[in-house]
């Protein structure tokens, strides 16, 4: 979200901290859960230990990302952290961390059965002529910063190809009518729009796995404040913003950040990879299986939901 972004939502934060922590002296707790988010849940972590509370945190926060630090906090306040992308396994255990990889909870989602003409039909799109899929955003600042960005982008691929039908993603939390006078077609994102699509243009974030894990070709951007950006490029040291390309260790997916996310780089990245049948989209294509194939690993059998709770009960001194 950035930094600057946050600081409006400190006093909700604030007050969340004092009736979380008052819940944990008022109940009978036997184990603590937090997911992601440590800004808030590694203060947490650190409460529940000290009150003599198994803490299981669930998605580990991005620590190989920036604030390394974390991990002495992670080491000391967390039983067990069950990590969902392959490579934080091994950073956190080096560091003394109890991690375990369990796999990605977007592997647990049921695979569609429709057929893309049934899908097609839903969505009021012709199934033969190429899909190109906008997503971008769920955050208010991220549609005020991408949506007129991609909007404009996808202009440029039907100027250069007319068969191709932009089809925007609507997350079902947001108010459509942040939407208004949008000039492509709206969908909502679960809808299968990503599945379905030939081609995707995806802010980052968890939208970049999904369209990895749909085998979706496609190109990442992203926009943010400039005094964040200015802060995160001090800060944040990865050599990919996307996490489909930081699993596959390369830039499967083109990437365009800032100022060099333009309509012209954006269109003409997403050109090649609508075009059915071009070198450029077998290679992305064959690239998004690995991703897939990295991320179904996993201690046990089942998903990251089932592992997880196996981990859960033995922290509760059940066989699981």
């Amino acid at each position: 979200m950035g930094f600057v972004e946050v600081l409006r939502h400190l006093p909700f934060f604030i007050g969340l901290r004092r009736r979380v922590f008052a819940a944990l002296e008022r109940e009978r707790v036997d184990l603590v859960v937090p997911i992601d988010y440590p800004g808030f849940n590694l203060r947490l972590a650190k409460h529940a230990k000290g009150r003599g509370i198994p803490v299981l945190y669930y998605i580990s926060p991005q620590v190989w990302a920036w604030h390394a630090e974390r991990t002495r906090d992670l080491a000391r306040d967390a039983d067990v952290v069950a990590v969902v992308l392959p490579f934080e396994e091994k950073f956190l255990r080096d560091r003394g961390v109890n991690a375990v990889f369990v796999g990605h909870p977007l592997l647990d989602l049921p695979a569609r059965t429709e057929s893309r003409a049934a899908w097609a039909a839903s969505a009021g799109v012709d199934p033969e002529r190429p899909v190109l899929a906008l997503f971008p955003g769920s955050r208010p600042q991220e549609l005020r910063r991408h949506l007129e960005l991609f909007s404009e982008a996808a202009a440029r691929v039907v100027a250069r190809d007319a068969d191709v039908q932009p089809v925007i993603g609507v997350p079902s939390d947001i108010d459509a009518a942040v939407y208004d006078g949008a000039r492509w077609p709206r969908v909502p994102s679960a809808s299968g729009l990503l599945e379905y699509a030939d081609a995707a243009l995806v802010k980052s974030g968890t939208t970049t796995l999904e369209t990895a894990l749909a085998g979706t070709p496609g190109v990442v951007a992203y926009r943010m404040n400039p005094l964040s950006y200015t802060l995160a490029k001090r800060l944040v040291k990865v050599p990919h913003i996307a996490l489909a390309n930081l699993i596959a260790e390369e830039r499967v997916f083109p990437e365009f950040v800032q100022d060099r996310a333009t309509p012209e780089t954006l269109s003409a990245a997403l050109l090649p990879l609508i075009r059915r049948g071009s070198p450029e989209r077998r290679a992305m294509v064959a690239k998004l299986a690995d991703v897939r194939a990295k991320l179904e690993g996993g201690e046990g059998e089942g998903g990251a939901a089932v592992r997880t709770a196996r981990i859960a009960a033995r922290l509760l001194g059940h066989d699981g």
